[in-house]
Order: C-alpha cells, then sequence, then structure tokens
C-alpha cells in the first residue's frame, strides 16, 4: 500500500511512504543510510563525516520529506548510532516522527560472543546500542547476516526476547537467501513469535540477483524490501563510464565493494545516460529512481557525504520516466537465465499462452 503525502514547502520533495511489510507504520519510500557516519576503523573509506556534518544530513533528510533512518551497531565501531543519536536530539525532532533501523550480527568486540546471532548477544548488543542512540526502543532491528554457528531457534528467541521486553518493536532480516526468511518466520508463527516483516538486501539496476528468490519470496509474504547499495557502491552514480577518467575522490577507488560485472554495468550505463541527457538529470538520479520503481521495494536506502549530494537523490522519486524508457533499463540489465527459473517460465506457456 502506498500514501501520497504533500510536501508543506513548494521547494520540499513530495515523498511517498509505504507500509512497513504488513504492519500500520509507513516508511518514506527513501531511508537515509548513515554507513558515511563518523569514519572509524574498517568503515573510514566508505565516509568519516564528523558530528556537524551528520546533523546537517539527518536534517535536510527529514525535512526531505524521510522519516526512516538506517544503522548499525557495527557502523564505524559504535560511532554512527552515537552520532545518529546526538543528531536526533540536537534537531529536537519528535521521537514519534521517525523510524529508527539498526543492526546485530557483525563483530563488536574481541571476545568470543561479542558477535553472532546468539540469543546473549543480541541481547546485550541491543542495550549497547539504545545507549549509543540514547533512545527508549529501536523501531526496526535488523539481523545482519548469517551466523552458522547459531540455530536459528535461538536467534528468533532472542529476537522475541528484546521485542516482549519493549526495546525493540519489528524485526527485519539481512543479507539472507529465501529459505532461511521463510524457515525463521514459520518457525516463529508456530511458537506465536513476532516474525520479519523487512528484508535488507543488496539491489541495483547493476545487480539484480534477488529477483530471483528474495523478491518473489517477499511480495508473496509481504515482507519488505529494503534496498541496500542502490548505487552499487557508487559504480553507478555517474562518475564511472567506459574509457573515462575518474577523478579519484569516489568510495570505489578505495573500497571496490559490494561485487559487481562492470562490463555489464558500463552498458547499463550507456542507457541511462542517455536517459538522464534527456532529462536533465543525472545517472545517479536515473538508477535510483529505477530501485524505487521496482515491485516489492518499501524504501530504498541512500547514503550521502554531502548536502548537495543528498538533495539531488531525493529528487529521484520526482522523476517520471516513460514505459519505453523503463523497458530499456530492464532490457539492458535484465538477469541471465537459471535453472529452476527459465523452466518454470518456459511450463507456463501452457497455462498462459499468448
Amino acid at each position: 500500500m502506498r500514501l501520497l503525502v504533500l510536501s508543506r514547502k513548494p521547494k520540499e520533495v513530495l515523498m511517498k511512504y509505504n507500509n512497513l511489510g504488513n504492519t500500520g507504520i509507513l516508511v518514506s519510500e527513501l531511508c537515509l543510510g548513515t554507513m558515511t557516519f563518523g569514519g572509524k576503523g574498517y568503515w573510514e573509506a566508505i565516509g568519516k563525516l564528523p558530528e556537524a556534518e551528520v546533523n546537517a544530513i539527518v536534517k535536510a533528510a527529514l525535512d526531505g520529506g524521510i522519516n526512516f533512518i538506517d544503522t548499525a551497531n557495527a557502523y564505524s565501531e559504535g560511532l554512527s548510532e552515537i552520532l545518529l543519536g546526538k543528531a536526533l536530539k540536537t534537531i529536537g525532532v519528535s521521537r514519534q516522527q521517525v523510524v529508527i533501523a539498526t543492526k546485530v550480527r557483525l563483530r563488536m568486540g574481541p571476545g568470543a560472543n561479542q558477535v553472532g546471532l546468539s540469543r546473549g548477544h543480541i541481547a546485550d548488543s541491543v542495550n549497547d546500542s539504545l545507549q549509543r542512540l540514547n533512545l527508549s526502543h529501536i523501531d526496526l532491528l535488523y539481523i545482519h547476516g548469517v551466523d552458522p554457528v547459531t540455530p536459528l531457534e535461538e536467534t528468533m528467541r532472542g529476537l522475541e526476547d528484546v521485542v516482549r521486553s519493549g526495546k525493540v518493536r519489528y524485526l527485519g532480516i539481512s543479507n539472507h537467501p529465501a529459505w532461511m526468511v521463510m524457515k525463521a518466520n514459520a518457525y516463529a508463527e508456530k511458537m506465536g513469535w513476532v516474525k520479519f516483516v523487512a528484508s535488507q538486501n543488496y539491489y541495483s539496476i547493476a545487480t539484480r540477483d534477488i529477483e530471483r528468490e528474495i523478491l518473489p519470496m517477499a511480495i508473496n509474504e509481504d515482507v519488505s524490501i529494503m534496498p541496500w547499495s542502490p548505487l552499487a557502491g557508487g559504480f553507478m552514480s555517474g562518475k564511472y563510464a567506459r574509457n573515462k577518467e575518474v577523478a579519484g575522490n569516489s568510495r570505489r577507488d578505495n573500497f571496490d565493494f559490494p561485487p559487481i560485472n562492470k562490463d555489464k554495468a558500463y552498458d547499463i550505463i550507456d542507457v541511462m545516460a542517455d536517459i538522464a541527457k534527456k532529462h536533465r538529470v543525472s545517472v545517479a538520479v536515473v538508477a535510483l529512481n529505477w530501485v524505487v520503481r521496482q515491485k516489492g521495494v518499501t524504501s530504498t536506502i541512500i547514503g550521502a557525504k554531502t548536502i548537495d549530494q543528498l538533495k539531488e537523490n531525493l529528487t529521484s522519486v520526482e522523476l517520471k520516466l516513460s514505459d519505453t524508457e523503463m523497458r530499456k533499463l530492464d532490457d539492458i540489465s535484465k538477469l541471465s537465465p537459471e535453472y529452476p527459473g527459465w523452466m518454470i517460465q518456459r511450463q507456463l506457456q501452457s497455462r498462459f499462452p499468448e
């Protein structure tokens, strides 16, 4: 379900708000990502925004209609959560006006149990996140990846504990295969526990892997898809093109992640560049708009190092691409057929003849 909400000021972006899974909570179709906040340790290559710049970006996002902010306990070793918490307090936004998501799974210290999805680490991580964020509760808690050491049943019990305690309100899952999401939610339903309502996944016009299994599952089960890295780590931002020199200030220069088929990406960029020129927008705006418009996508996570970059990304929801332009983008970026997908499509011809 999508609700159209008009902006209060003439120059503000017209933002839409979508249901978080099958809940009554509404989140903006763009979500502010905070991986660029802090820049401590491993995360410095992604971004290292200090407090004043974080405050400005959070305020600009809220002014632009975003009500959904995504962080993680591991981002900059907890500093991202601290800076986000300070920004919310400095800005003075009402707690009930924002939906805050964070995550648990990655290593948070040298101890043997300071990592993973055990019942104990979930409890410790939630307590620590609340302290860093200076909040009374987390709106949406994601498990940040697969933990092969901990039984899925224990993880679900640990998540149920923090929900029942009032410290967490809704649950999400990230970087998991579709079968694990189904297994986890089936177990939760059997036990009468809270189920996952959102799935955060790597999804861009150049990396459409989730369309094989995860996206169809999410649509069928009414689980919100929250794309991370919709610009494929900056590769689809317009800075890169075949035979083009890059200025050297891109995230990909020092942190070539997430994986991407660059030859195919260049072909997609060529098509996007023509469309962008016609609409007088950047390639990044076209790439983001394509993701936002995909069926099953609830809120697309955008990060920013500058206010100008954030404001440009915000305009992506207003771009009106024609059906012909969308078909061009779909065709140039489509996945190669894989089994059993191609067999399913072949057999459907007998049920739905042309």
